[in-house]
């Protein structure tokens, strides 16, 4: 275990993933940051990968309540944050709730939904509230919305604007295993091994717990500035139309936080802003119209810009 609170709970679901996610620690352990931070998790890669397997173990390792909403055209945006209905019986409309109500809501194949019923979620993903007729109604805390989707599939998709993108504290590829992993795999899920099987081993006490003290994670104002800087370059950057936002240099500071705490560590170093800035800063770069004719990726610009960005000069504590 490790020695906080928060990387004692990180390491529990961790350990409950892997086993049905096998081969991807890494993976497994950004996840897990995404959710001590109390971010949206975008999970992005092609079918047959473990996308949604990802979303479900992580959902089923947390206690409280959770939801799975499949987009598809005709989802509307009612399926999703509730509609009033009339009741003849008392002649009063009642409100019922859609999916988002849960602490975590597994929203598979996202971009398989209209831009109206995506724009449904900009609000609850954003304010942890949703209104509906003038009301406005909150949903429970911690509030965690773990979203996948096929880049490569085009028919009958709707691309995320890039409002909703950035509501999303990390985009993640799962990528394909090593021989050795697939093997596992495989064998697990012909013995019938799924995430349905796996037991709750974090209640939601323990794990608004965690979230408070991973927000009381110590931060160096040169660590902090170092984050800043980072985002800077990106809107400096040549082949970048629009860079990240200060919405980017908050959840690079916010999910640094989270990945200290996996380690069971209470203070930010230069390493743990690095380890997070492609998963966080890529998916919110806009290319120029010349970098994407030349194929050039996003992951790839923030490389650049990391390698071309001095760290600040910190000691094991962080001061």
């Amino acid at each position: 275990m490790n020695g906080t609170k928060a990387g004692e709970i990180s390491s529990l679901i961790s350990t409950n993933v892997q086993q049905v996610i096998r081969g991807k620690p890494e993976l497994v352990r950004l996840a897990v940051a995404a959710l001590l931070a109390e971010g949206h998790l975008l999970i992005e890669d092609v079918p047959g990968l473990g996308k949604t397997t990802l979303a479900r173990c992580i959902a089923r390792s947390i206690g409280g309540q959770w939801s799975r909403i499949q987009f598809t055209p005709d989802l509307l945006p009612g399926d999703v944050t509730g509609v009033n209905v009339y009741h003849q019986k008392s002649e009063e409309f009642g409100f019922h709730r859609g999916a988002v109500f849960a602490n975590v809501v597994v929203a598979d194949e996202i971009n398989r939904g209209t831009p109206k019923t995506q724009s449904a979620l900009l609000e609850v993903m954003s304010e942890r509230r949703v209104t509906v007729d003038g009301v406005t109604h909150e949903v429970p805390r911690p509030f965690l919305v773990v979203a996948t989707q096929n880049p490569i599939e085009m028919e009958g998709t709707y691309r995320l604007p890039e409002a909703q993108l950035d509501r999303f504290l990390m985009r993640l590829s799962v990528g394909y295993p090593d021989v050795g992993s697939e093997v596992l795999v495989i064998m697990s899920e012909c013995a019938g091994v799924s995430p349905e099987q796996l037991p709750t081993v974090v209640d939601i006490g323990a794990l608004r717990e965690a979230i408070e003290e991973v927000r009381m994670s110590y931060l160096d104002r040169a660590v902090v500035e170092y984050a800043a800087r980072l985002t800077a370059a990106t809107r400096e950057h040549a082949a970048v139309r629009f860079g990240a936002s200060p919405r980017g240099s908050i959840a690079l500071v916010r999910t640094a936080q989270a990945l200290a705490a996996t380690d069971g560590r209470t203070f930010v170093t230069p390493d743990d802003i690095k380890d997070v800035a492609v998963p966080v800063l890529a998916h919110r770069l806009i290319l120029t119209a010349d970098a994407e004719l030349n194929q050039r990726g996003t992951a790839e610009v923030v490389t650049e810009v990391l390698a071309s960005t001095p760290a600040p000069a910190t000691n094991a504590a962080g001061r």
